[in-house]
Protein backbone atom coordinates (compact mmCIF):
# COMPACT_ATOMS: atom_id res chain seq x y z
CA UNK A 1 0.00 0.00 0.00
CA UNK A 2 1.35 3.40 -1.00
CA UNK A 3 -0.22 6.54 0.46
CA UNK A 4 -0.14 10.06 -0.93
CA UNK A 5 0.12 12.38 2.08
CA UNK A 6 -1.08 15.94 1.39
CA UNK A 7 -0.24 18.73 3.83
CA UNK A 8 -2.03 21.89 2.71
CA UNK A 9 -0.93 24.94 4.72
CA UNK A 10 -1.55 28.63 4.10
CA UNK A 11 1.80 29.06 2.36
CA UNK A 12 2.62 25.80 0.59
CA UNK A 13 1.06 22.43 -0.15
CA UNK A 14 3.29 19.38 0.23
CA UNK A 15 2.78 15.97 -1.37
CA UNK A 16 4.75 13.05 0.06
CA UNK A 17 4.52 9.34 -0.66
CA UNK A 18 4.67 6.84 2.19
CA UNK A 19 4.31 3.20 3.03
CA UNK A 20 2.36 2.27 6.17
CA UNK A 21 5.68 2.13 8.03
CA UNK A 22 7.68 5.13 6.80
CA UNK A 23 7.84 8.21 4.60
CA UNK A 24 9.27 7.61 1.13
CA UNK A 25 11.79 9.87 -0.66
CA UNK A 26 9.35 11.24 -3.26
CA UNK A 27 8.29 14.78 -2.30
CA UNK A 28 6.56 17.52 -4.27
CA UNK A 29 5.48 21.07 -3.39
CA UNK A 30 3.15 23.67 -4.87
CA UNK A 31 2.70 27.20 -3.46
CA UNK A 32 -0.82 27.10 -2.02
CA UNK A 33 -1.96 30.09 -4.05
CA UNK A 34 -1.17 28.11 -7.24
CA UNK A 35 -3.07 24.92 -6.41
CA UNK A 36 -5.56 23.99 -9.14
CA UNK A 37 -6.56 20.85 -10.96
CA UNK A 38 -4.31 21.76 -13.88
CA UNK A 39 -1.31 22.47 -11.62
CA UNK A 40 -1.85 19.20 -9.76
CA UNK A 41 -1.92 17.32 -13.07
CA UNK A 42 1.35 18.98 -14.04
CA UNK A 43 3.30 18.46 -10.80
CA UNK A 44 2.00 15.01 -9.92
CA UNK A 45 1.88 13.49 -13.41
CA UNK A 46 2.88 9.84 -13.18
CA UNK A 47 2.83 9.67 -9.36
CA UNK A 48 1.38 6.30 -8.35
CA UNK A 49 -0.43 5.73 -5.06
CA UNK A 50 -3.25 3.59 -3.71
CA UNK A 51 -4.99 6.05 -1.37
CA UNK A 52 -4.60 9.61 -0.10
CA UNK A 53 -4.92 11.38 3.23
CA UNK A 54 -5.31 15.16 3.35
CA UNK A 55 -4.59 17.70 6.06
CA UNK A 56 -6.01 21.02 4.81
CA UNK A 57 -6.42 24.44 6.42
CA UNK A 58 -7.50 26.23 3.21
CA UNK A 59 -11.11 25.43 2.20
CA UNK A 60 -10.61 26.43 -1.45
CA UNK A 61 -7.71 24.02 -1.80
CA UNK A 62 -9.61 21.28 0.00
CA UNK A 63 -12.32 21.53 -2.65
CA UNK A 64 -9.74 21.43 -5.45
CA UNK A 65 -8.24 18.28 -3.93
CA UNK A 66 -11.64 16.62 -3.48
CA UNK A 67 -12.37 17.14 -7.16
CA UNK A 68 -8.91 16.01 -8.30
CA UNK A 69 -8.28 12.87 -6.23
CA UNK A 70 -9.92 9.79 -7.75
CA UNK A 71 -8.44 7.17 -5.38
CA UNK A 72 -9.80 6.43 -1.88
CA UNK A 73 -9.19 9.56 0.18
CA UNK A 74 -9.55 10.63 3.81
CA UNK A 75 -9.66 14.26 4.97
CA UNK A 76 -8.32 14.49 8.51
CA UNK A 77 -10.76 15.91 11.07
CA UNK A 78 -11.89 15.47 14.66
CA UNK A 79 -14.06 12.58 13.44
CA UNK A 80 -11.00 10.63 12.23
CA UNK A 81 -9.45 7.73 14.09
CA UNK A 82 -6.37 9.38 15.55
CA UNK A 83 -4.95 7.19 18.29
CA UNK A 84 -5.23 10.36 20.39
CA UNK A 85 -8.28 11.47 22.36
CA UNK A 86 -9.77 14.96 22.15
CA UNK A 87 -10.48 16.93 25.33
CA UNK A 88 -11.67 20.15 23.73
CA UNK A 89 -15.08 21.81 23.95
CA UNK A 90 -15.47 22.57 20.23
CA UNK A 91 -13.47 19.88 18.39
CA UNK A 92 -14.57 20.97 14.90
CA UNK A 93 -12.63 24.19 15.44
CA UNK A 94 -9.33 22.29 15.65
CA UNK A 95 -7.26 22.70 12.49
CA UNK A 96 -6.41 19.47 10.69
CA UNK A 97 -2.71 20.35 10.83
CA UNK A 98 -2.89 20.58 14.62
CA UNK A 99 -4.52 17.15 14.79
CA UNK A 100 -1.80 15.70 12.54
CA UNK A 101 0.85 17.21 14.83
CA UNK A 102 -0.81 15.65 17.85
CA UNK A 103 -0.94 12.21 16.22
CA UNK A 104 2.72 12.35 15.21
CA UNK A 105 3.95 13.73 18.52
CA UNK A 106 2.12 11.18 20.63
CA UNK A 107 3.47 8.33 18.51
CA UNK A 108 7.09 9.52 18.39
CA UNK A 109 7.64 11.47 21.62
CA UNK A 110 4.97 10.25 24.03
CA UNK A 111 2.86 12.46 26.25
CA UNK A 112 2.49 14.96 27.70
CA UNK A 113 3.96 16.79 24.75
CA UNK A 114 3.87 20.23 23.16
CA UNK A 115 4.36 20.68 19.41
CA UNK A 116 5.52 24.16 18.39
CA UNK A 117 4.75 24.57 14.68
CA UNK A 118 6.44 27.59 13.07
CA UNK A 119 4.37 28.57 10.05
CA UNK A 120 2.32 31.57 8.92
CA UNK A 121 1.11 31.37 12.51
CA UNK A 122 3.07 29.65 15.27
CA UNK A 123 0.90 27.11 17.06
CA UNK A 124 1.55 25.37 20.36
CA UNK A 125 -0.43 22.12 20.43
CA UNK A 126 -0.72 20.33 23.75
CA UNK A 127 -1.14 16.57 24.15
CA UNK A 128 -1.95 15.99 27.80
CA UNK A 129 -0.83 13.28 30.25
CA UNK A 130 -3.85 11.12 29.27
CA UNK A 131 -2.92 11.22 25.55
CA UNK A 132 -5.64 13.72 24.69
CA UNK A 133 -5.46 16.82 22.52
CA UNK A 134 -6.16 19.65 24.99
CA UNK A 135 -5.83 22.78 22.87
CA UNK A 136 -2.96 25.25 22.86
CA UNK A 137 -1.80 28.69 21.82
CA UNK A 138 -1.78 30.52 18.47
CA UNK A 139 0.51 33.52 17.86
CA UNK A 140 1.65 35.38 14.72
CA UNK A 141 4.41 33.62 12.79
CA UNK A 142 7.89 35.11 12.55
CA UNK A 143 7.56 35.93 8.86
CA UNK A 144 4.10 37.42 9.44
CA UNK A 145 5.51 39.83 12.03
CA UNK A 146 8.24 40.96 9.63
CA UNK A 147 5.79 41.31 6.75
CA UNK A 148 3.52 43.45 8.93
CA UNK A 149 6.33 45.92 9.66
CA UNK A 150 7.33 46.11 5.99
CA UNK A 151 3.74 46.72 4.84
CA UNK A 152 2.80 49.26 7.49
CA UNK A 153 5.89 51.45 7.85
CA UNK A 154 7.44 53.83 5.35
CA UNK A 155 11.10 52.96 5.86
CA UNK A 156 11.39 49.45 7.30
CA UNK A 157 12.31 46.83 4.67
CA UNK A 158 11.36 43.19 4.33
CA UNK A 159 13.89 40.92 6.02
CA UNK A 160 14.97 37.30 5.82
CA UNK A 161 15.06 36.12 9.46
CA UNK A 162 18.47 34.70 10.36
CA UNK A 163 20.75 34.41 13.36
CA UNK A 164 21.86 37.93 14.40
CA UNK A 165 25.59 38.51 14.72
CA UNK A 166 24.96 40.86 17.67
CA UNK A 167 22.06 42.20 19.71
CA UNK A 168 22.71 45.84 18.82
CA UNK A 169 22.09 46.11 15.11
CA UNK A 170 24.29 48.58 13.22
CA UNK A 171 21.86 48.78 10.30
CA UNK A 172 18.10 48.73 9.97
CA UNK A 173 18.15 45.16 8.69
CA UNK A 174 20.43 43.99 11.54
CA UNK A 175 18.22 45.73 14.10
CA UNK A 176 15.09 44.11 12.67
CA UNK A 177 16.71 40.66 12.60
CA UNK A 178 17.78 41.06 16.22
CA UNK A 179 14.31 42.15 17.28
CA UNK A 180 12.64 39.37 15.31
CA UNK A 181 14.82 36.45 16.41
CA UNK A 182 15.53 37.39 20.03
CA UNK A 183 12.02 38.71 20.54
CA UNK A 184 10.50 35.59 19.05
CA UNK A 185 12.64 33.33 21.20
CA UNK A 186 11.42 35.27 24.22
CA UNK A 187 7.81 34.76 23.14
CA UNK A 188 8.35 31.01 22.73
CA UNK A 189 10.09 30.69 26.11
CA UNK A 190 7.31 32.53 27.93
CA UNK A 191 4.52 30.50 26.34
CA UNK A 192 6.30 27.22 27.05
CA UNK A 193 6.86 28.22 30.67
CA UNK A 194 3.17 29.10 31.08
CA UNK A 195 2.08 25.83 29.45
CA UNK A 196 4.32 23.79 31.74
CA UNK A 197 2.97 25.64 34.77
CA UNK A 198 -0.62 24.95 33.75
CA UNK A 199 0.04 21.29 32.99
CA UNK A 200 1.87 20.80 36.27
CA UNK A 201 4.36 18.43 34.61
CA UNK A 202 7.28 18.80 32.22
CA UNK A 203 6.14 17.90 28.69
CA UNK A 204 8.39 16.94 25.83
CA UNK A 205 8.66 19.88 23.40
CA UNK A 206 8.96 19.31 19.65
CA UNK A 207 9.51 22.09 17.11
CA UNK A 208 8.58 21.86 13.45
CA UNK A 209 7.95 24.20 10.53
CA UNK A 210 10.01 26.66 8.55
CA UNK A 211 11.73 28.64 11.34
CA UNK A 212 11.97 25.77 13.85
CA UNK A 213 15.72 25.20 13.61
CA UNK A 214 16.54 28.93 13.79
CA UNK A 215 14.43 29.64 16.86
CA UNK A 216 15.23 26.34 18.62
CA UNK A 217 18.96 27.20 18.65
CA UNK A 218 18.24 29.75 21.36
CA UNK A 219 15.47 27.94 23.28
CA UNK A 220 16.91 25.18 25.47
CA UNK A 221 13.43 24.06 26.45
CA UNK A 222 12.84 22.69 22.92
CA UNK A 223 13.88 19.03 23.08
CA UNK A 224 13.54 18.04 19.42
CA UNK A 225 13.35 19.63 15.97
CA UNK A 226 11.37 17.35 13.64
CA UNK A 227 10.50 18.67 10.19
CA UNK A 228 8.38 15.59 9.42
CA UNK A 229 6.14 15.40 12.50
CA UNK A 230 3.03 16.56 10.60
CA UNK A 231 3.69 14.18 7.71
CA UNK A 232 4.25 11.24 10.03
CA UNK A 233 1.02 12.13 11.79
CA UNK A 234 -0.71 11.95 8.41
CA UNK A 235 0.96 8.61 7.67
CA UNK A 236 -0.32 7.17 10.95
CA UNK A 237 -3.79 8.61 10.27
CA UNK A 238 -3.74 6.97 6.83
CA UNK A 239 -3.07 3.58 8.42
CA UNK A 240 -5.89 4.10 10.92
CA UNK A 241 -8.50 5.44 8.49
CA UNK A 242 -7.89 3.94 5.02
Amino acid sequence: MTYLLIDNSNTRTKFVLSSPEALLPERYMIPTREVSGERLDEVLAGVRYDAAVVCSVVPRVAEELKNWIVKPCHFLSCDSRLGVGIDYPHPRQIGADRLANAVGAAAYYGYPCVVVDFGTAVTFDVIGPQCTYMGGVIAPGLASMGDYLERNTALLPAIDPQEPSRVIGTSTVEAMQSGAVYGYRGLVKEILARLEGELGVRPAVVATGGDAALIARGVERIDHVDSDITLNGLRIAAVLNL
